[in-house]
Parts: C-alpha cells; sequence; structure tokens
C-alpha cells in the first residue's frame, strides 16, 4: 500500500532520502525553511559569481556521490584534477604535496618524519574502527607518532578543526579523515583526483530539485516547521510556523540532533536528552573574491594559534577562473563551538581580523584585491566523535509510531561530507522501507 512520507528538511541528505523513497513508490513531501534546498550545500551570491556557501570537492573515490550525480545526469560533465597542498607552521608556508615535499618538510626531524607517516600508513590499515572510539586521538596519536609530533602538528590541527573539543575527540575522528583520504589508494589509484561539476552546487541543486519534481516529489520552499506530533491512526501531524498543518503515514526529520529534539516535542525524556547530547562543532566561513590567487594550494593546513581561522581553501587551484569570473575564490573557515562569540561579530569585524590574518601570512597579498567578503555562520556543522559514540548513538526509530529522525550525528564511521551523507540516506531509506 502506497505511504504518504513527510521529509523535514531539504539538504542533501533530506532531498536523497526522498529520492529513495519515491522510486520505492511511496508519496513524498519534502518540507524546507529557507527559500531554497541545499543545507550546507546551497550556493549563495558572492559579488557576482554564484558559487557554494561552503567549500566542497568530490573525491573520484566517492561511489555514493558519484553514482547519484550520473543519476542526475551530470557525473559526465565533470573535471577532474590533482591539487597541491601547503601547511602554514611557525609563521611560513611549505609545500606538503608530495613525497620530496615531506622528506624536506623543515618543522620535523627525520624520526618524527617516520613516525608520522608510520602513523598514517597504520591508521589507512584500520578496518574494523570500534577499538578507536575507546581512546582519545591525542593519546593515539601519542602513542604512534610521540609527543613532538602531536605537539607541533596533530595537536594544532585537531584544534584548528574541533577547537576546545580537541581533548574530547576519539581515535577514531583522526582515523575517519585519514581513512578518506586513502579510499583512492585503496582502489589501486595513486593520487586523489578532486572534481567539481561546472556551476557548483548550484548546478547539483537545480537539477535535483527538477529531477525531483518530474518524479511527484512535492518540494515546499519557506516552511519552517514549528512541531512535529503523533496524530490519530500512527499517522504524524507537522505543524509549520504560519499555522498550516499537514498529517503523514510517516516522517523523516533530517535537521541536525539538538534541533530534532526540539522539534518533536512527544519524545520520551531519554531520547530528546540523547539527541540533545550529541556536541557539535559550528562553522563560521568567510567566502573571499580576490583579484589573484593567494598562491598554487587547493588547502593550506595552518597550526599557528595566532590565525584566526582553520585553513585556507582556494577554489581557483581546482575550478577553472573563468567560471568564477577571472577571480579568485578563497574560503577561510572557522570551526568553533556552537555558542561561540565569534557567531555575534558582524561581517566587518571578521573581515578586519581575517584580513589582517592574510596580510601576514602572504606579505605581498593587498587587501585592495578583495572584491567581496561574505560569512556564512552556522551552529549545527559536525558532529563530534567523542569517546564511546557509537554506544550513546540516537535511534533513528523513535518511541513515536511512524517518526525517524536521521542526521549527520549517524555517520559514525566516517567525516561529514556530501558523499557520506548520500551513503547515510541511502542506508536509511532501505532500512525504513524494509520495515
Amino acid at each position: 500500500m502506497k505511504r504518504r512520507w513527510g521529509v523535514v528538511g531539504g539538504g542533501m541528505l533530506g532531498l536523497t532520502l526522498a529520492h529513495r523513497i519515491r522510486q520505492s513508490g511511496d508519496d513524498v513531501t519534502v518540507l524546507e525553511e529557507s527559500a531554497d534546498c541545499g543545507g550546507l550545500a546551497s550556493p549563495w551570491k558572492l559579488g557576482d559569481v554564484t558559487w557554494d556557501r561552503h567549500y566542497h570537492v568530490t573525491l573520484y573515490s566517492d561511489l555514493a556521490l558519484r553514482s547519484l550525480l550520473s543519476e542526475l545526469q551530470l557525473e559526465s560533465r565533470m573535471d577532474w584534477v590533482t591539487t597541491r597542498t601547503g601547511f602554514f607552521t611557525d609563521g611560513r608556508l611549505y609545500s606538503f604535496s608530495d613525497v620530496m615535499d615531506f622528506v624536506r618538510f623543515p618543522p620535523l626531524n627525520p624520526l618524527q618524519k617516520a613516525r608520522l607517516a608510520a602513523t598514517i600508513l597504520h591508521a589507512s590499515r584500520i578496518t574494523d574502527w570500534h577499538s578507536l572510539e575507546r581512546i582519545t586521538a591525542l593519546e593515539w596519536l601519542r602513542r604512534y607518532s610521540g609527543a613532538q609530533t602531536v605537539e607541533k602538528i596533530w595537536h594544532p590541527l585537531l584544534r584548528a578543526k574541533l577547537g576546545a573539543n580537541a581533548e574530547k575527540a576519539s581515535a577514531a575522528f583522526i582515523w575517519a579523515i585519514i581513512a578518506r583520504m586513502y579510499a583512492a589508494r585503496r582502489t589501486g589509484m595513486k593520487r586523489e583526483l578532486f572534481g567539481y561539476v561546472p556551476g557548483g552546487y548550484s548546478t547539483i541543486l537545480a537539477r535535483y530539485v527538477e529531477v525531483l519534481r518530474e518524479s511527484g516529489v512535492e518540494i515546499v520552499t519557506g516552511s519552517r516547521v514549528q512541531s512535529v506530533t503523533p496524530a490519530s491512526g500512527d499517522r504524524v501531524r507537522v505543524l509549520a510556523s504560519d499555522g498550516s498543518e499537514r498529517e503523514f503515514d510517516r516522517v523523516a526529520v533530517t535537521l541536525a540532533a539538538p534541533l530534532a529534539a526540539r522539534l518533536c516535542g512527544s519524545l520520551t525524556e531519554a531520547e530528546r536528552n540523547t539527541l540533545t547530547g550529541v556536541e557539535y562543532q559550528g562553522i563560521i566561513c568567510a567566502s573571499l573574491l580576490l583579484d589573484a590567487p593567494l598562491s598554487n594550494y587547493y588547502v593550506t593546513n595552518i597550526t599557528d594559534t595566532w590565525v584566526p581561522f582553520t585553513a585556507v581553501i582556494e577554489m581557483t587551484a581546482l575550478v577553472k577562473p573563468e567560471m568564477l569570473g577571472g577571480q579568485a575564490l578563497v574560503y577561510l573557515p572557522k570551526y568553533v563551538v556552537p555558542d561561540d562569540p565569534g557567531f555575534d561579530l558582524s561581517d566587518e569585524e571578521l573581515r578586519d581580523q581575517f584580513l589582517a590574518a592574510l596580510q601576514r601570512m602572504y606579505p605581498d597579498f593587498p587587501q585592495r584585491s578583495v572584491r567581496a567578503f561574505r560569512v556564512s555562520r552556522v551552529r549545527h556543522v559536525l558532529p563530534i566523535s567523542t569517546l564511546g559514540y557509537s554506544d550513546r548513538l540516537p535511534s533513528i526509530r523513535t518511541s513515536v509510531p511512524n517518526l525517524f529522525t536521521v542526521n549527520s550525528a549517524h555517520i559514525v564511521n566516517g567525516t561529514l561530507n556530501v558523499n557520506e551523507t548520500v551513503e547515510l540516506a541511502n542506508r536509511t531509506a532501505r532500512e525504513l522501507l524494509a520495515s
């Protein structure tokens, strides 16, 4: 019997979940608060360029995402390139792109380099990650890389990504990052290829929404859900902030775990505590349009603590300049806890901080070359893989009949990226449709 589903949240998780459910023959309605779908993958306008609000790249080994793009008839249009990596430490910028760069890398002595390489190789060969949830990342890294390498390299990188939560993250967190980095090598490729669809996620999402609507999925944007509660006959009622109500046979809430807890007031206290107990990192991400690139590195990792952002991401090292109006697009992400005071800073205050740091990092960088500067702020982005995380994972199936919650917290053995999100949606759809 055909069922009517409601999916709360129109990000890549919600859209893919709706896509798979609709393919089974059920009816689906997607309810999205924003004017457009996409969530963290959504595009925006920066100066005279429309591109992704946050930095995204598709790896050649991202098979779930590539399969979805193939369904959307976009995979064949992708541009694939190899990129270079930089490392900013002790006030200097170094190349960290190949074996010779690693051998010459001055901040580490030969023994430290050997232990660092051995740590990465060891992590890349681990297939069962469960034991890594029993030890912190810093403890595990000290065991294999040594205290000095941890203090010079690993700890600053973890602080840049997790802030104060760097002390809490389990070794499974760093394993997931290394595992994704080595995915291409496990398939026989010597280096990972990085790809993008011309036009970025603006192209992908426009096509995705088109395909979904053509298949019969109803997509309602500008609809902020206020509550999700039980209705008669084991149906589920969704109340929007404008007072409108809809009833569904089944509802899947795809918002971040703490947000899902607020919406679903009929959950048990234990369920709400489990959802709100998931610790998240937020992000303050500045996008800049420049006259010229800062460097030829796609990613520049930063270990110096005085720099007020996590990394420098140069999309022009990946994307053809003509797609960006001949300008250089740079992202400056800063990962923070959800209540970080930085969320209250204006774009102008962040601009002053960030550009002053860029001037110190790149002495030849003229601030007059900045053509546009815009900041995205999201409080719940990345769930932190804390000790014993998978043992405290919120259940997708709730105590409310036919109400389900699924979100990035359910990515337990990977890092948050679009490929993992698509895999989560595929896996969850199979489970829900089988029940």
